[in-house]
């Protein structure tokens, strides 16, 4: 599934810096300039799973795949970006092709790191770049209203009609200063504006970026931000950029975990990151293990066996069967398919069957 984040925020905040820390892939210009970033970066990362660790130590396979997601690395937004302000217009289109957002926060002082909105003010940051997102998705739901208005107005087009209803409320609702993600919008009334892939709607993560005294207990500039992400009901994580990308850089496990220790980790603030941002696009995970590889494979929740088999090969999906399910739990606790078989713990699920998070699996499908 190629499912993009975009790392996004002011210039100078840590965005390429995060980037490099949690890229396996790719690795991005980090400077104290403005728009040190013009096209974006992309690169994979792997989802960190003990789980898949655990499978790995009962099978023992020839090879171990993570599931991955890709991250975007974009540019700097700045006031006016809506109106084409620093290259606006370009890197609000980069934000359009993204899934989920990651929101970089600057939640530090430093005078040595150039800065052009004056004193530090996380919230005043994230307002800046709210606004520019709710400015750009009034003009395209607008656009489109003034399309639609004559049919939904004086024909008898009932679906014309609904479009237009949801499209006034969001256009009511911008005008407000709020994101479209918090309007509350049914499945039934999403299509109304799928067309418009608007920017408000994408689910955000919000990273606060701190110094390293504050990594392990934030400080008033976080916890400012962390009142606000809790009143938009959204994820906040703190971290150090700086640091994050020093761990990443260490190829010795022994150093590593030294590494960690003298911070008072327990793991990389990076894998955190990482699973809050596989949450944010609402993903599950399935596992299909056996001698060759034991290895994750990503879906949507609430998936069908058959959907989930095509991310392994479309052809699995179109000659569906049957899927042979193992619970996690089950398999750890029996150590083995053969285990969980005699216990009957390995069961027969059919075309209807939604794949639970962490299920082994294993496909019958004929072509």
């Amino acid at each position: 599934m190629a499912l993009q984040v975009g790392i996004v925020g002011l210039p100078n905040v840590g965005k390429s810096t995060l980037f490099n820390a949690v890229s396996n892939s790719a690795k991005a210009q980090a400077s104290n300039y403005r728009f040190c970033t013009i096209d974006p970066n992309v690169g994979l990362v792997d989802v960190p799973d003990e789980r898949l660790n655990k499978l790995a130590e009962l099978v023992k396979p020839n090879r171990i795949v993570p599931t991955q997601i890709e991250i975007v690395d974009i540019a700097g937004l700045v006031r006016g970006a809506s109106k084409g302000e620093g290259l606006g217009n370009k890197f609000l289109g980069n934000i359009r092709e993204v899934d989920a957002i990651i929101h970089v926060i600057r939640c530090f002082e430093d005078e040595n790191i150039l800065r052009e909105e004056g004193a530090i003010n996380p919230v005043s940051d994230k307002e800046i770049i709210d606004t520019e997102l709710q400015l750009k998705d009034l003009e395209s739901v607008e656009k489109k209203m003034q399309k639609i208005e004559k049919q939904a107005r004086v024909g008898n087009d009932a679906k014309a009609k609904a479009e237009y209803d949801v499209l006034k409320r969001c256009q009511e609702w911008l005008m407000q200063g709020k994101s479209v993600r918090e309007l509350g919008l049914t499945k039934e009334e999403l299509p109304a504006i799928a067309d418009l892939f608007l920017l408000s709607i994408k689910p955000v993560l919000y990273v606060a970026n701190v110094d390293e005294a504050s990594m392990l207990t934030g400080n008033q500039y976080s916890e400012a931000l962390q009142k606000v992400a809790d009143a938009e009901k959204a994820q906040m994580i703190v971290l150090n950029n700086s640091v994050e990308a020093q761990i990443t850089e260490l190829e010795d496990a022994d150093d590593k975990l030294m590494f960690l220790e003298e911070y008072g980790l327990t793991e990389p603030g990076l894998n955190r990151l990482i699973r809050s941002a596989y949450k944010l696009l609402n993903l599950r995970t399935y596992f299909t293990a056996g001698v060759q590889e034991v290895r994750a494979w990503t879906i949507q929740e609430g998936w069908k066996a058959p959907q989930a088999a095509s991310v392994i090969h479309t052809d699995f999906e179109k000659g569906f069967i049957k899927a042979e399910v193992i619970a996690f739990a089950d398999y750890v606790k029996h150590g083995s398919e053969a285990a969980c078989r005699d216990a009957g713990r390995l069961r027969i699920e059919g075309k209807e069957y939604v794949v639970a998070d962490g299920d082994v699996m294993h496909f019958r499908f004929n072509v």
